[in-house]
């Protein structure tokens, strides 16, 4: 049987955390940062989990991680 492809997208923006949740990261902080109060900025720094809701969809596009 061939091997199942995961999508290349999905792996350069999903990671895995230690404890099988999702983690993406924050909307909005790759460019126009002078136009962005500093605690945004600093909020965008900061990776977030994806819902649980999502969880499952995302680990589909990723079977091998």
């Amino acid at each position: 049987m061939p091997k199942m492809k995961s999508s290349r997208g999905a792996m350069k923006r999903f990671k895995l955390t230690g404890g099988g949740r999702v983690r993406r990261p924050r909307s909005g902080g790759q460019h126009g940062m002078i136009g962005k109060s500093r605690n945004r900025r600093r909020r965008l720094r900061d990776n977030s989990l994806v819902s649980p809701a999502f969880d499952k969809r995302i680990k589909l596009l990723l079977p091998y991680i």
